[in-house]
């Protein structure tokens, strides 16, 4: 019996405690709503954090994630609306978690998760204007950006091929500077040979002709000149062969 009586005590106790945290946590979110309906988004996120602490619920997650989107925190209010959507019981509930779900993907420019939020929310609220509002506007952004996306993969494209195009050009313009000095410098090369060639083909007409300041024979003076030289070579014979005649003489003497 006593037992049984300090379990019912027991049970009583956590009964009148979760009771009494329930309406702990209804009146933080009464709280926060009125400061939410005056725009004061910091003073209801403070009641919302105090009385989800008290008892986790949708309405409270969805409420919060309304108030720090109000304060431009959209990356923060994602996390409160998708555990919304995650727990409530409410398919209306739910649709208005995942509508505010696009709105907060919308403002981060997230347009293909905010396409896929509002349209579960329309699975589950199909006649609703707003979010199908919301929905061709993020399309509509969504190809925006697509076509910005691939504006600038071709523009980046081009000026590729086009620095490419500079370098191919710039190394053709080289490779001809190049061929030119090569060119000028064989051209250089074979202008000293040739004039190397001229100066030697001189040097040999300069041979074959009488010397600035000689005067070339006569016909006369040349015959004149051939008659010293047999005349020469006659007195050299005629003096050997006197020299051959006195040998002979003087070695007949001998005998």
């Amino acid at each position: 019996m006593e037992r049984n009586k300090i379990w019912l005590a027991l049970s009583a106790l956590l009964l009148a405690t979760s009771w009494l945290q329930a309406q702990s946590a209804h009146r933080q979110l009464q709280q926060g709503n009125e400061a939410y309906e005056e725009q004061d988004y910091k003073t209801a996120e403070e009641h919302y954090r105090k009385s989800l602490a008290e008892r986790s619920t949708a309405k409270g997650s969805y409420n919060l994630g309304n108030a720090i989107y109000q304060q431009g925190r959209y990356e923060e209010s994602i996390r409160r609306f998708e555990h919304a959507a995650e727990v409530s019981k409410s398919e209306d509930e739910k649709a208005s978690a995942f509508h505010n779900l696009g709105n907060a993907y919308l403002q981060g420019q997230k347009w293909e998760k905010a396409i896929e939020a509002y349209k579960n929310s329309l699975r589950l609220r199909p006649g609703d204007q707003s979010t199908k509002y919301n929905l061709a506007m993020a399309q509509q952004l969504f190809r925006q950006q697509q076509e910005q996306q691939q504006q600038q993969q071709q523009q980046e494209e081009g000026e590729q091929d086009q620095e490419q195009q500079q370098q191919q050009s710039g190394q053709s313009e080289g490779e001809q500077d190049q061929q030119d000095q090569q060119q000028q410098s064989q051209g250089e090369q074979d202008q000293e040979q040739q004039q190397e060639q001229q100066n030697a083909n001189q040097d040999q007409e300069q041979a074959g002709k009488p010397q600035k300041g000689a005067q070339a024979l006569s016909q006369e003076e040349a015959q004149r000149l051939l008659e010293i030289i047999e005349e020469e070579e006659l007195r050299v014979l005629e003096k050997m062969k006197n020299q051959q005649n006195g040998n002979t003489k003087k070695r007949e003497k001998d005998w």
